[in-house]
């Protein structure tokens, strides 16, 4: 016989994390994203690709309640729009790619904004949070630059920091807008090694990923848009197929699996 706070959690790891069913957007007069339903489970590691303009982040952004829309988005079995800014804020966490800081911080202090939706109005940061702050910047090779300013790193040292916000916000979704971008190869693979191990401990994660390769290495399934539409959410090596790269990337190419069971990609040229 099992009580009813078991039922309780047992019904709650049956849910999907998220839910999205018939959502458009238009911005400035222009449809970016039409009609996408999109069912995701808890631990998912989704990789979103596509052409540039495709539509990725603006359903990332749609995602994360920054956009209006039309259709419905469902987080944890709740409409989006039900969960206050704050409380939304707790589950979902987005990534942006590196951008300059619009005021002076140091690499601390902006990692811990990453905890101001857990804050009361007037409460100040404690031993906790600054505990989870240096935590973060070591799981991002970053230890010791907590009193560094924030404009005298590099575009990927920035990007690193942004991801170590994310992390001490603690959330359920984590949403990735192609944080890899400004990375060298040493600290893209490092990155996405850390995502992997965030899925494994049963964070949901999102993540726009421009390197069609890196994404089929780490996600184990690719969401594709093509022209804000999707075209496959499959694995990779189902979703990879050189009918569909040609038709969505206009790429000759062909996917096969390594000696080590990788999946990698061979390009001919254009189309």
């Amino acid at each position: 016989m099992t009580t009813r706070s078991s039922d309780n959690a047992l019904s709650a790891l049956a849910t999907p994390l998220l839910e999205v069913s018939g959502v458009s957007v238009a911005l400035s007069g222009r449809t970016v994203l039409e009609e996408i339903d999109l069912r995701v489970e808890r631990g998912s590691w989704i990789g979103l690709v596509g052409p540039n303009g495709s539509g990725k982040t603006t359903l990332l952004r749609a995602l994360a309640g920054l956009v209006p829309f039309s259709g419905h988005i469902t987080l944890m079995d709740r409409s989006l729009g039900a969960w206050s800014l704050k409380e939304r804020a707790r589950r979902v966490a987005l990534v942006r790619q590196a951008r300059p800081p619009a005021f002076d911080f140091t690499v601390g202090e902006l990692v811990l904004l990453g905890r101001t939706p857990h804050k009361g109005l007037i409460t100040t940061w404690d031993a906790q949070d600054r505990r989870l702050m240096k935590e973060a910047l070591e799981l991002v090779d970053l230890s010791g630059f907590e009193k560094r300013d924030l404009g005298t790193l590099s575009g990927g040292e920035q990007q690193r920091c942004f991801l170590a916000q994310a992390l001490v916000q603690k959330a359920d979704l984590l949403l990735l807008d192609e944080p890899t971008t400004y990375l060298d190869v040493h600290h893209q693979f490092g990155f996405m090694q850390h995502v992997e191990r965030l899925v494994e401990r049963g964070i949901t994660v999102i993540g726009a990923v421009h390197d069609l390769e890196l994404a089929a290495r780490f996600a184990s399934q690719l969401l594709m848009l093509d022209d804000g539409r999707i075209a496959t959410f499959d694995t990779p090596e189902r979703a990879l197929t050189p009918e569909r790269l040609r038709r969505v990337f206009r790429m000759d190419a062909s996917a096969h699996s390594d000696a080590h069971g990788r999946l990698r990609l061979h390009f001919e040229g254009p189309v």
